[in-house]
Formats: structure tokens, C-alpha cells, sequence
């Protein structure tokens, strides 16, 4: 399952199959000196890049829908988790997976309130001042939105509605994020090991520590130096791939919120420090990390439901098997694709789920600055337009692959600039700080 490359969201005032990067994690070569950055982008290989195109309730259907997916406080204006404990069939008590994916939101609201607090400003740092490495620098970036044109069209043009610094950093993470997916998903996935995985995470390790291995590695470095954006999403979204290596079913909604969390949730976290909240939104931080994370999941339930009949193929099942058994479904009526009242019914249910959490994400885009509201509105309007499509298919995602035409994603984007033009509300809500 494709991961999805989706929300860009910030928090300020004011997403490839690279050219051998396989076989780089593979023999983990690394550089390990003071001038890594000026070689790393001497490593650029000629041509464009070419490759394949390609605190949270978890809304139990059991609830029958009767509460939101993301419990509200009246009292702090946060988002706790009301059932963060869960029992395992030994009668132990373990976290559940929304208690764990919110322990990493408050963590990285921490990480930007910290440098608020500290007085450091959270615009973007100076260009690097490395002699020889400025133009190599922006030679890189400019890679990286060749990928980005290439392979996310859409979101591409959306892109350069933002200002040039956060359009470049944009780009280069939707880059790392789509080198991670490939690993696992792509030409070479069959080769791909836990060892290569955990290279990678070493990897990335160095990146933050300003050891870029390639260009491509050099960008994001220099994002990553400029922005408050902490490590763990990333390290997540890799462990979303060693899911994908060795888990093909999910047992209930709470595996699979953990899997969406990972292969998505966290491109929203890894993004939000760079796009910025407008400067007069009441809305705290952690409840615009919060909008983004729903956001992430909404995208990656719509992606699974709209995959059904692909993953099938592969093997693969991304439906809660639970709910499968409640349902009178079985996995052979799956891999026989058949469309029948229960699997209509089942279907229903699971997109009035993801619809749920698109509209937890609506919550925080108008809180977004105004230079970042139209592509994120655009990204989500246009998603949710891929859940209708499943229904004017009659349910059919076995042989029929949902998508958005042309002229309708045209039709969007005036609808998504008229709702980018509404103001952030200063008066009392969920997302307005207490």
C-alpha cells in the first residue's frame, strides 16, 4: 500500500526511484566528514530522474457512529484519548495505538512551542553559507520538485502557491517520502530486507546530523536545519515499511490506525513545521498537528478503500478483519471480488469512517497561513471526491479503480480558493486555545 503524500501543513507566523539509492542503502555507504554536504551533491547523476509512476477515538464501527473520531475537552481545548487502554486476550493492558500516535503529536507541538518560548524565531534560517555549496544546494532542490512535477502533479501545482523556501522544502520532503514508499513498493521491493530498512534509518540518522549521503539526502538535511522538524515521523514511516514486509492483514481498526498513522499520519507531522499557522489563528499548536494527522489518515483510509481490489491481488487485505467477520464477509469473497449487499453495506460504513476523519482535518486548514490554505484544501476536496467515485461505482473497487477526472479536479480548485479565502476564527472553539 502505497504511502499517501498528502497534507502540508505548518506551524509558523507567516513529497522516486533516485538513480541507484537502492543499492547505496544496501551496501550502506555513508559520508561521515565535515564536507559531506559539498560531496553528497557532487554525487549527482546526469539526467532527470525516471522511475515508476505510480487522543484519537478510533471510531469503531461498534460506536455505530455516535461520537466524533477525536473526543473534544471543553475544559483545555485539547484532543484526549478517551480509550487509551486497551485489554490483549492474556487480560494485560496495553497503550492503544491512538494513545501512542498522540504521544508523538504532543512531542512534536513540543518541539515548535519550545523554540516559541525560547524566542527563536521559526522562519527559515539563512541559506547555507559553505562556499561552493549554494548553487549545488539549490540545484538539488530543484531536483526534487522535477520529481515532485513528475510523479504529483497536482500537488506540484499547488506547491508554488507557497512561498519559495517552503515550496523547496515541500519538495524535498514528499522526495524522502517517496524513496521510502519505493523501497517497499517499487521496482525493487523484492530485494528489499529489515537489514536495508534499518540502513536506511541510519541513513536518515545522518541526514539530520548534517551527513547527507546523496543530493537528493542534501536537501532534506538542509530543510531539516532550517525548520523545527524532529526525526520520529520519519523513523514512523519507516516502520510503516517493515510492517508492509512482514503484515499483510490487520485485525481490527486499532492495527490498522497504527499502520495509517505510519505510511501517512506522519507526512503531515513532518510537514507542518514548514508551512505555517496564520499569525492571528487562536488554534494551539498540537491541535493543528492534530487536524494534519487526521487529514493523513482520512487520505490513507480512502487510498486502502479505493486499492481494494489491487491489493487483493498482491495479496494484501488493508480491511479490519473484524469487521470483515461482522459483516458476514470472508477473505475468499474478497479475493473473488464479489459485490454484494453486504459487501455494499460494509463499504458504507467504512467510508462514512474516512469521511469523519476529513472532516476532523477541515477543522485545522483555515487555520493554516493564507499562502498554504488553498493547496491543502485542494488535496482534501479532492480526496474526498475519490470516496464518491467509489459509490458511483456501486461499491465495485474489485475491477473498477475509483478516480477523480480532469475536468472535476478543474472544478475543484475554485471551490477549494473560495473556502482558502475564509479567515482563522478568533472566537471560542475546540482548536482555540484555552
Amino acid at each position: 500500500m502505497s504511502a499517501t503524500l498528502l497534507w502540508v501543513v505548518t506551524t509558523n507566523t507567516d513529497f522516486s526511484n533516485c538513480i541507484g539509492f537502492v543499492g547505496s542503502i544496501r551496501e550502506g555507504g555513508r559520508f561521515h566528514d565535515s564536507r559531506s554536504i559539498t560531496r553528497a551533491l557532487g554525487l549527482r547523476a546526469g539526467g532527470r530522474l525516471k522511475g515508476k509512476k505510480s487522543k484519537w477515538n478510533s471510531c469503531s464501527l461498534n460506536s455505530d457512529f455516535k461520537y466524533s473520531c477525536l473526543g473534544g475537552s471543553e475544559s483545555t481545548g485539547n484532543f484526549p484519548v478517551l480509550s487509551s487502554l486497551i485489554a490483549n486476550p492474556a487480560g494485560e493492558i496495553a497503550v492503544s495505538s491512538e494513545q501512542k500516535v498522540y504521544d508523538v503529536v504532543l512531542k512534536q507541538a513540543a518541539l515548535v512551542n519550545e523554540q516559541l518560548r525560547s524566542k527563536q524565531a521559526l522562519d527559515v534560517k539563512p541559506d547555507m553559507v559553505v562556499p561552493g555549496t549554494l548553487s549545488l544546494l539549490n540545484e538539488a532542490y530543484d531536483r526534487c520538485g522535477e520529481v515532485c512535477a513528475e510523479y504529483a502533479k497536482t500537488f506540484y501545482l499547488g506547491t508554488l502557491l507557497m512561498t519559495p523556501e517552503r515550496r523547496k522544502a515541500i519538495w524535498a520532503i514528499y522526495v524522502w517520502c517517496r524513496r521510502t514508499d519505493e523501497l517497499v513498493d517499487g521496482p525493487n521491493a523484492s530485494h528489499i530486507t529489515p537489514t536495508a530498512l534499518d540502513r536506511w534509518e541510519s541513513r536518515l540518522e545522518d541526514l539530520f546530523a548534517g551527513r547527507p549521503f546523496d543530493m537528493m539526502d542534501a536537501a532534506l538535511s538542509d530543510t531539516v536545519a532550517k525548520f523545527p522538524v524532529d526525526i520520529q515521523p520519519f523513523k514512523d514511516m519507516i516502520e510503516g515499511m517493515r510492517m508492509d514486509l512482514k503484515k499483510s492483514r490487520y485485525e481490527n481498526f486499532d492495527e490498522l490506525y497504527l499502520y495509517c498513522y505510519y505510511v501517512a499520519g506522519t507526512v503531515g507531522l513532518m510537514s507542518v513545521p514548514v508551512m505555517g499557522i496564520a499569525p492571528e489563528s487562536q488554534a494551539t499548536t498540537e491541535s493543528v498537528y492534530n487536524a494534519a494527522l487526521a487529514l493523513g489518515i482520512a487520505n490513507q483510509l480512502t487510498n486502502i478503500l479505493r486499492d481494494v481490489g489491487e491489493d487483493s491481488r498482491r495479496g494484501r487485505i488493508y480491511l479490519p478483519q473484524d469487521e470483515l467477520a461482522q459483516a458476514g464477509l470472508s477473505e475468499e469473497d474478497i479475493f473473488a471480488g464479489r459485490v454484494t449487499d453486504k459487501w455494499r453495506n460494509f463499504m458504507k460504513k467504512q467510508i462514512k469512517r474516512a469521511r469523519m476523519f476529513f472532516d476532523e482535518a477541515e477543522k485545522g486548514v483555515t487555520e493554516l497561513s493564507s499562502a498554504s490554505r488553498w493547496p491543502v484544501w485542494a488535496s482534501l476536496l479532492l480526496y474526498c471526491k475519490i470516496l464518491d467515485e467509489i459509490e458511483a461505482n456501486d461499491y465495485d473497487n474489485f475491477t473498477k479503480r475509483a478516480f477523480v477526472s480532469k475536468a472535476k479536479k478543474i472544478l475543484a480548485l475554485p471551490a477549494a480558493y473560495t473556502r482558502s479565502l475564509a479567515r482563522p476564527s478568533k472566537a471560542p472553539s475546540e482548536l482555540v486555545k484555552a
